[in-house]
Formats: structure tokens, C-alpha cells, sequence
């Protein structure tokens, strides 16, 4: 079966500083992967790197996306064609709120013009179903927001838009046990046999509600051991050093 993401023998660099050193990953629909790594690894590096973010230049290896070679697509394009990312940071967007932030969102992927009356609805369903307050969605888009806020926005964008793959780069950093549930139920929301989920964590926290299909462990710019769930498991408990063996 063809897979969904193919990332092939990737190097990228940072500022001159080669970060990414031919990282191979594979990710089929239906399926959920887990990076885990030590600080500096390049975790987020190879999500920037999958969306082709300026800011990292990419000097060897492939990426196909839904049978399509995405190495050199512009960041729209990418996220058009069904690529989301959440940031470990969102960025906040005075004067736009997240109402029409995501209509607009929508109708630029799917083509056409959003009903209003439909998507109010459902966003606003989505919102509640993340304990979010009624209010969140018709202020500017993050400003003002609680790191757990902006969070769940993060979760409530990808609910709305609907990607093929939605990488999460950290959702869960910063948030207390309760945010963390409602963030993994709202994961759990999304998938389905037709989507995947990539997850850039240090914690097992927002993993314990999840099926997770795979754990990578990427260390100096590799992946160097791919195991099941139980992975996890075993760094958070003794961390990362007979995986750096070697590098």
C-alpha cells in the first residue's frame, strides 16, 4: 500500500549547522507515529523540513506526501494539499479572529465558499467538545490566550480543516493533566482509517488515551530505533542513553 508520507534519506541545515542527516520515516493513513528525542535531535527540524519552511534548507533526500513529490512545494501548497502542523508556540494574530480566521482557511482548501450557519455550528460544537470557552472563538485569534488556550486552538484548527496528516510538534507542552486530556480526546476525535497523526513529545502523558502505532527515536539527526507504544514507556522511565550509544 502506498504510504501516505515518505520522507527519503533527508539532510537539512540550520544557520549553516547540518541538523537533519538522511532521515528516512514513513507514515501510512490510519496511523499514528510518535518522535521522540533528546532536546537538539531535530524533532522540530523535520517538521518544518515536511511543511519546507523557508528558515530550513534542505540539501539532500526526498519527501512525497499522497504519492506526490513535495520536496520543493511552497508552504501553501503543502498545507493545501492536506499537511498540518501545530506550533510549540502559536502565534498570535490581532485584529482576525478565529471565526474567520478558519472559514477563510477552509474555503481556501476545499475551494469553495463555507456556509456560515453550517460551520458556526460545528466549530462551535468542536469548541465545546475541548472545554473551550463560547466565547474563544469570536476573539482575535490567540491574543490574550493562556498557553492551555492557544493549545486547544491548535486542536480545534485541525478538527476544522480536516488535514490528511496533522504533525503536533509539542501540544502538549506547558498544559496541566486536565488540558492534556481534552487535548488527546480531541485527537482522538480526529483520526480516522484515512488520516494519520505525527507527535513530537517528551512526555507519555498525552499518549496514555492514544493508540499509538509506532515510536521513533531520533537522535543527531536520525531516527536510530522505531518500536511499538511500550516504547514511550521505556524513555520516560530511563531516558534516552542506550539509543545515543555510538552517535
Amino acid at each position: 500500500m502506498e504510504k501516505l508520507l515518505k520522507v527519503e534519506g533527508v539532510s537539512a541545515k540550520v544557520n549553516d549547522k547540518e541538523i537533519l542527516k538522511g532521515l528516512n520515516l514513513e507514515i501510512g493513513k490510519g496511523e499514528t507515529h510518535i518522535i521522540m528525542g533528546p532536546n537538539g535531535a531535530g524533532k522540530s527540524t523535520l517538521a518544518n523540513v515536511i511543511l519546507n519552511n523557508p528558515t530550513y534548507q534542505k540539501t539532500s533526500g526526498k519527501i512525497f506526501f499522497d504519492g506526490k513529490d513535495i520536496t520543493d512545494e511552497k508552504v501553501d501548497e503543502i498545507a493545501k494539499s492536506g499537511i498540518f502542523m501545530s506550533f510549540q508556540t502559536p502565534e498570535e494574530i490581532a485584529g482576525v479572529s478565529v471565526f474567520n480566521f478558519l472559514r477563510t482557511a477552509k474555503g481556501k482548501i476545499d475551494g469553495k465558499n463555507v456556509n456560515y450557519f453550517d460551520f458556526k455550528e460545528e466549530l462551535e460544537k468542536n469548541a465545546k467538545a475541548l472545554k473551550m470557552k463560547a466565547d474563544m472563538i469570536n476573539r482575535d485569534l490567540n491574543v490574550g490566550f493562556s498557553g492551555g488556550e492557544k493549545k486547544k486552538d491548535e486542536i480545534l484548527q485541525m478538527l476544522t480543516l480536516k488535514p490528511k496528516l496533522a504533525i503536533l510538534d509539542e501540544t502538549d507542552s506547558g498544559l496541566d493533566v486536565d488540558a492534556i486530556r481534552t487535548v488527546s480526546k480531541g485527537i482522538q476525535m480526529f483520526k480516522n482509517d484515512e488520516n494519520a497523526v505525527l507527535i513530537i513529545t517528551h512526555s507519555t502523558k498525552i499518549l496514555q488515551a492514544l493508540k499509538v502505532d509506532f515510536v521513533h527515536i531520533l537522535v543527531d539527526g536520525k531516527i536510530v530505533y522505531t518500536g511499538d507504544g511500550s516504547l514511550a514507556k521505556e524513555i520516560e522511565e530511563n531516558g534516552y542513553k542506550r539509543f545515543e550509544v555510538g552517535v
